[in-house]
């Protein structure tokens, strides 16, 4: 079984281990996060390391696989700032999937994105680089969201959408045909978006 370690060990990153695990495609090798956590587990995976010490895990751990299971509401720049940190030392960051979801044939998704429990992922969907779509979270066809960006739980994305990149769509975001979200927004949970932001 090919090896992966994850990168944030907070709330968030209980949600990726059940869909790591679920899938039985890649096994956790631990976490890291931050100096204050260092020996402590989230559910059965201890934190190995802090941030300077990934290209030491790298070299201990051959043909690493990555993720970035830090979930952030207000900042997804830091996301985007540990993966691009990650890449550099040829970390490879595969695309995970829970099994309970459906993704279309005709869809792409980008590197390093997470696709929760119970995702609809209609016709030709785009999703980028290093995103997060949360459990029960509907993308019509033709949509487009751009990287290091978060769908969260129970979101309604309608077709030919366009989401930029860094931008969070809260829990439960009704998001109308062909608006156009530019990158860095923030959609508040419950949102009915009608027109482009």
């Amino acid at each position: 079984m090919k090896k992966i370690i994850l990168i944030g060990a907070g709330g968030h990153a209980k949600s990726c281990i059940d869909v790591i695990e679920n899938a039985k495609t890649y096994k956790i090798v631990g976490f890291i996060d931050n100096q204050k956590k260092l020996g402590e587990k989230i559910l059965n995976y201890r934190i190995i390391g802090k941030d300077e010490d990934l290209p030491k895990i790298c070299k201990k751990f051959k043909n690493l696989n990555c993720h970035i299971s830090l979930g952030s509401i207000l900042d997804q720049g830091l996301r985007e700032k540990l993966f691009l940190r990650a890449k550099k030392l040829g970390l490879k960051f595969p695309v995970l999937k829970s099994k309970k979801s459906y993704i279309s044939k005709y869809c792409n998704v980008g590197e390093g994105t997470i696709i929760m429990h119970d995702v609809l992922l209609n016709a030709n969907v785009v999703i980028g680089r290093n995103c997060i779509i949360n459990t029960k979270s509907l993308i019509e066809h033709d949509v487009t969201i751009g990287d290091h960006s978060q769908i969260s739980t129970g979101a309604i994305v309608n077709s030919t959408v366009t989401v930029g990149k860094k931008c969070f769509i809260g829990s439960n975001t009704v998001i109308k045909q062909t608006v156009k979200i530019k990158s860095n927004s923030f959609i508040n949970m419950g949102t009915k978006v009608f027109k482009d932001v």
